[in-house]
């Protein structure tokens, strides 16, 4: 399974993708979701290649990353 945008708003409680990203599109820290086991953890917004402590490697990305918005 590939996670993304979809999973990691309903981990934040979120039903909707659009206000997930109204939520979170102007903080400092944003929710992040690594692509392949569905680690969630707070990143940077520019953040595309971090590090997972699960998988241990570099596929978590933030959310506005995700979304296409940067």
């Amino acid at each position: 399974m590939s996670y993304g945008l979809k999973e990691l708003a309903e981990y934040e409680g979120f039903d909707d993708e659009m206000e997930f990203l109204e939520e979170f599109g102007y903080d400092s820290v944003v929710p992040g979701i690594c692509t392949v086991c569905g680690y969630t953890i707070g990143v940077e917004p520019d953040l595309d290649a971090g590090w997972c402590e699960i998988c241990g490697k570099q596929t978590v990305k933030s959310a506005l990353i995700l979304a296409g918005v940067i």
